[in-house]
């Protein structure tokens, strides 16, 4: 019986702590924040190449990042920097793109983005999908 009592104690002091941790936890980010946030990281990175900055588009990219071409799946970081080099060759930019929609989790910690791609005349020429993990802070 005393064992049992124990146990119980445990448990219930282990519940408390839980919650105390909880109460005591930062508050939920502010959405509109999180949103505004991820909508001008998108257009940083488009601006990398309206700025011909292959480099500066690498730094948004994860390790474990996924792009989807004609043939598939691009995996990785380095294979899809080798993959785009090629939208990076010329002097003038052959697309670009905006976001329009804009969803993030209450956590902060993914997001999707999607919009129109634009032709270098400013005609809509496709739509792209981005979804951001938040790696640090």
């Amino acid at each position: 019986m005393h064992e049992t009592r124990r146990r119980l104690a445990l448990a219930l002091t282990g519940a408390l702590f839980a919650a105390l941790l909880a109460a005591c936890a930062t508050p939920a980010p502010d959405r509109a924040a999180l949103t505004r946030q991820v909508a001008d990281t998108e257009r940083a990175f488009a601006k990398t190449m309206a700025d011909r900055d292959a480099r500066a588009f690498a730094s948004f990219l994860s390790e474990e990042t996924v792009f989807f071409n004609r043939q598939g799946a691009v995996r990785g970081k380095a294979a899809v920097v080798a993959d785009w080099q090629r939208f990076f060759a010329t002097p003038k930019a052959p697309f670009s793109w905006e976001p329009k929609e804009v969803e993030v989790l209450p956590s902060g910690t993914l997001a999707l983005t999607s919009g129109p791609v634009f032709a270098p005349d400013g005609s809509k020429v496709a739509g792209f999908t981005s979804i951001w993990r938040l790696e640090a802070p």
